[in-house]
């Protein structure tokens, strides 16, 4: 069997080093840098940056004019809402103490992790290094400056946990117990504890 092809439009910028994997598209005035590694069925909408090096899984979604700055990686199935930003400097400066312009060796950078199924709201921030647990939601306009446990809904400046929400992506309801239960696909979660949430087995 064939794999759908790729979808790049003219007007997008993919350098050659770039791998992307069968089944994506890369949409009008996008930027993909030197080294990006996008997996199968990706979305890289309009105006999206994403820098040298960044690693994704598949069936990502990075809407248009999100900043996904190196080097950040997602696992699969990951979505960057529109203008959400990944940042990678943890101390920036345009310049170095004695006014020279800094240079790529003058500073380190530092990335955002972001687990499986994880979602990034419109216009997010998340400043590196911090890690996006699996199936999180960041709430747009949130600032996130820790880590954010699995399944966790954030919100806030800076981010805070506000909710549990479950594969579905919607708030989990409370069954008592320390138990959620998702109100789409009925599965249940148990809390270990106010920063961790498992899936229970079936």
């Amino acid at each position: 069997m064939s794999k759908t092809p790729v979808k790049i439009l003219d007007s997008a910028d993919v350098d050659s080093s770039a791998q992307v994997g069968a089944g994506s598209s890369i949409w009008h005035l996008a930027q993909v840098r030197d080294g990006v590694t996008l997996g199968e069925n990706c979305i890289v909408g309009r105006g999206a940056y994403i820098g040298s090096g960044v690693k994704a899984g598949n069936n990502c979604k990075i809407q248009n004019y999100a900043l996904v700055y190196e080097p950040a990686v997602l696992g699969d199935g990951v979505f960057i809402g529109p203008a959400a930003v990944l940042t990678n400097d943890e101390f920036p400066r345009a310049v170095n103490p004695d006014g020279t312009l800094k240079s790529g060796s003058d500073w380190d950078a530092v990335g955002v992790t972001i687990g499986d199924g994880a979602s990034i709201g419109a216009r997010a921030v998340c400043i590196a290094p911090v890690r996006i647990g699996a199936w999180a939601l960041v709430a747009a306009g949130a600032i996130v400056t820790k880590d954010v446990p699995n399944f966790a809904l954030v919100a806030g400046v800076p981010a805070k946990r506000i909710r549990w929400v479950g594969r579905a992506g919607q708030p989990l309801v409370d069954i008592g117990d320390n138990r959620f239960r998702c109100p789409v696909t009925s599965a249940t979660y148990k809390e270990l504890s106010p920063s961790e949430l498992v899936e229970e087995s079936e």
